[in-house]
C-alpha cells in the first residue's frame, strides 16, 4: 500500500499563531489543550505548555486550581482525578489568561495504524447515511497531521472538532464506529486521536530506544543513520549534476530519494504518537499489518516490544490496546497452501493471548478478494468497542469469537477445543469450511469438520492419523464458524511447522 497524505489545516490552536516574535512571554499551552477537547476521566491528567522562565502558572477546571513555574521555557501541571460532563471552561493564566470552552470530560483514546484505520468515512461504506446520522456533540475528534521526524516531537498541530456531518467525512471510519458504539453504551463524551498513515510498518510507529533493544533492527537502525548522513551530500551531487545536465542540454538525473520517510524506523512514532504523550488516555485501537506480511515472524516480538513501547511512555500501566487482525484478501483458493497473511493473522493472535489486557476484533466475513481497503467498517469499529466495553469497562459481555484452545487425537478423528464460545458454535452455512488437516507428512488435505457439544471433530479418508488441523489457513479464507453470540472464529494452526516467514536455520 502506498501512504495516502493528507494536508490538514495547519492552525493548530489559534493561540499559537499568537505565540510569534512580540509575544513568546505569553503562556502558551500545548495545542492538544483547545476548544472542543475531551479530557480523561477517573486519571490524573497531564495539563502542559510554554511559558517565559519562571512564570507562575495556574490552570484552573471543575473546580480544581493547580499552579507551577515554567521552566526552560516549559510548565506542567496535573490535575486530579475529573468527572465526565461537560461542556466546562478551562482556563490557563499567567501574563495572560487563556480560557478553552466547550471541553468535555469523558473517555479518549488514541486510533493508529496504516490505511485501514486511516480510511475515513467518505471511504468506506454508505457513506452519506452515516454522515447523515454522526451529529454527536458528545464525540470529538482530533486529526494528527500525518508527517515523519527523525527525532521525537513535543507539538503536534491540530484541531479538535465536534462530530458531526461536516466533520466527520475525512474522519477515519474505524474510529468513528467505535466511538459511537462506545458513546451510544457507556453514555459519556468520547474523544478521538486519529493518528495513521497508509502503507506503514510497525517499526515506523516504534520508538528508537525500542528498536535497538531488539537485534533484528540494528542493521535497520545503522543503514537508515548512514543514508541520513550522506544525504546532504547526494542532494549536493545532484544539484551539480542538473546544473551540468542543463549545459549539455540532456535529461536531468532523478533526485535522491530522502531517507526520512513514512516508513524510516520510528519516524512516525517520532512524529505522530510522541508529541501525544503524555495526554491521559484510557487505551489505544490499532489496524495495521499488511505492511509487516512478509516478515510475519519477526512480527510476534516487533508487535508486542511496539505495544509496550506505548505503555512504557504513557506511564498509565497496562492500558487497553485493543487490535483488529488482518482482513482477508487476494484470490481464494481452494486447496491447502501457506500463507505470510495467515502468519501475520497468528502473530497478531499470539500477541492477543499472551500480552496483558489485549483484544483483538475479527474480520473474517468483511474482506475483499480485490481490494485491501474492505469499505465495511461498521463491524470492525463494532468489534474493537466490544473488546472494550469487556477489557476497559469490565463489563460482562461476550467479546470475542471463538479461540483455539486444545487438540485431542482420537484415532482417526482430531477434536478441537475452543474457548469464547459464548452461547455455543455455529456453522452460517450448510456445512463448516475452511478446516485442513494434515498427518505426520505434513500435508494438508481439505477437510470434513463438525461441530459436536461445542467442540470441532475433523477427519478426511486421506489422513488416517492426524496430527494437525488448520482453520482459515489462507490469504482470503472462506470460514463460517461462529459462535451464537454473532461473532467469528479467528483463523489458526495447532502445529508449529516451519511457515513461509520463519528464518531459515
Amino acid at each position: 500500500m502506498k501512504p495516502r497524505w493528507s494536508i490538514l489545516p495547519a492552525l493548530g490552536l489559534g493561540l499559537w499563531l499568537l505565540a510569534g516574535a512580540g509575544a513568546r512571554a505569553d503562556v502558551t499551552p500545548n495545542p492538544l489543550f483547545a476548544d472542543n477537547m475531551v479530557l480523561q476521566q477517573g486519571v490524573k491528567v497531564p495539563v502542559w505548555g510554554t511559558a517565559a522562565d519562571g512564570e507562575e502558572i495556574t490552570v484552573t477546571l471543575q473546580g480544581q486550581t493547580v499552579k507551577t513555574k515554567a521552566q526552560d521555557g516549559k510548565w506542567q501541571v496535573q490535575l486530579d482525578k475529573l468527572k465526565a460532563g461537560g461542556p466546562f471552561e478551562m482556563t490557563v493564566a499567567g501574563k495572560n489568561n487563556i480560557t478553552l470552552k466547550n471541553v468535555l470530560v469523558g473517555e479518549v483514546w488514541i486510533c493508529s495504524g496504516q490505511s485501514n484505520m486511516q480510511w475515513s468515512v467518505n471511504q468506506s461504506a454508505d457513506p452519506a447515511e452515516v454522515k447523515a446520522a454522526a451529529k454527536n456533540a458528545n464525540i470529538r475528534l482530533f486529526t494528527v497531521p500525518r508527517k515523519p521526524a527523525d527525532k521525537p516531537q513535543t507539538t503536534v498541530q491540530g484541531q479538535w472538532k465536534e462530530c458531526g456531518p461536516d466533520t466527520v467525512g475525512d474522519f477515519s471510519a474505524v474510529a468513528y464506529h467505535f466511538g459511537r458504539h462506545l458513546q451510544n453504551n457507556l453514555n459519556v463524551p468520547i474523544g478521538l486521536i486519529s493518528t495513521n498513515v497508509g502503507g506503514t510498518r510497525a517499526e515506523a510507529w516504534t520508538s528508537r530506544q525500542a528498536l535497538d533493544a531488539m537485534p533484528r533492527y540494528k542493521n535497520m537502525l545503522e543503514t537508515h543513520d548512514k543514508a541520513l548522513a550522506k544525504y546532504p551530500a547526494d542532494l549536493e551531487a545532484h544539484k551539480k549534476a542538473v546544473e551540468k545536465a542543463k549545459q549539455d542540454k540532456q535529461p536531468e538525473p532523478k533526485a535522491p530519494a530522502n531517507p526520512l520517510n513514512s516508513n524510516s524506523p520510528s519516524a512516525l512514532y517520532n512524529a505522530m504518537i510522541a508529541p501525544l504523550v503524555p495526554y491521559a488516555i484510557k487505551g489505544a485501537i490499532w489496524y495495521q499489518g499488511e505492511s509487516n506480511a512478509s516478515q510475519a515472524h519477526a512480527y510476534r516480538t516487533l508487535f508486542p516490544a511496539m505495544i509496550q513501547n506505548w505503555r512504557d511512555d504513557w506511564k498509565q500501566g497496562d492500558f487497553p490496546f485493543l487490535f483488529v487482525q488482518l482482513a482477508p484478501f487476494m484470490a481464494i483458493v481452494n486447496e491447502p497452501q501457506e500463507s505470510n497473511w495467515a502468519e501475520l493473522r497468528e502473530a497478531q493472535l499470539l500477541t492477543a493471548l499472551k500480552f496483558k489486557n489485549t483484544g483483538m476484533a475479527v474480520i473474517t466475513d468483511v474482506g475483499d478478494p480485490k481490494d485491501i481497503h474492505p469499505k465495511q467498517k461498521e463491524p470492525v469499529g463494532t468489534r474493537l468497542a466490544l473488546a472494550a466495553r469487556a477489557l476497559a469497562y469490565d463489563q460482562k459481555l461476550v467479546y470475542s469469537g471463538p479461540v483455539y484452545d486444545s487438540l485431542k487425537i482420537d484415532g482417526d478423528k482430531a477434536v478441537l477445543s475452543f474457548k469464547h464460545v459464548g452461547g455455543g458454535l455455529v456453522c452460517k452455512g450448510d456445512k463448516l469450511t475452511g478446516f485442513t488437516i494434515a498427518g505426520e507428512d505434513k500435508k494438508f488435505v481439505n477437510a470434513e469438520a463438525r461441530i459436536l457439544d461445542d467442540k470441532i471433530v475433523v477427519t478426511s479418508p486421506m489422513v488416517p492419523k492426524p496430527v494437525a488441523v488448520r482453520f482459515g489457513w489462507a490469504n482470503h479464507p472462506i470460514v463460517n464458524l461462529w459462535n451464537k453470540d454473532g461473532l467469528p472464529a479467528t483463523p489458526f494452526r495447532t502445529d508449529s511447522f516451519p511457515g513461509l516467514t520463519e528464518p531459515k536455520q
